[in-house]
């Protein structure tokens, strides 16, 4: 089902008053928002909430990066990367961990919808092809 633009404008206009300083969304006004907007149930409120909670999931998925890896991996080397990614993205990034023993060996790195994949398994698949 496609939202109606009023409700697409809408929600776009929470989200921007969502946002702090930076430019990143703040957790507290959003909740505070959807709870307004809930109270208040204005017109296509259902379509303007998922809209907004949408857009706020993506944006909050672009600061948020993932390492998979086939070990687990040491606090220093984290920490680098931490730095790494922090100084690419221009502010503050959180990190997440997961082991995936299917690698093999290398890591895969996954800033939102940025992937940096130096995995043995993906190079063994490019070499097949």
């Amino acid at each position: 089902m496609q939202i109606p633009k009023e409700a697409r404008r809408k929600a776009r206009e929470l989200f921007d008053a969502a946002l702090d300083a930076t430019g990143r969304p703040d957790s507290s006004k959003a909740l505070s928002i959807a709870d307004l907007l809930v109270k208040s149930a204005p017109r296509h409120s259902l379509q303007i909430l998922k809209e907004f909670t949408r857009l706020i999931r993506l944006e909050s998925a672009k600061h948020h990066a993932v390492i998979e890896s086939a070990a687990p991996v040491d606090e220093s080397t984290r920490a680098a990367i931490q730095k790494s990614l922090e100084k690419r993205d221009g502010g503050t990034v959180t990190l997440e961990t997961k082991v995936d023993p299917s690698l093999i060996g290398g890591s895969r790195i996954r800033l939102g919808s940025e992937v940096w994949d130096a995995t043995v398994v993906s190079r063994l698949k490019a070499l097949a092809s």
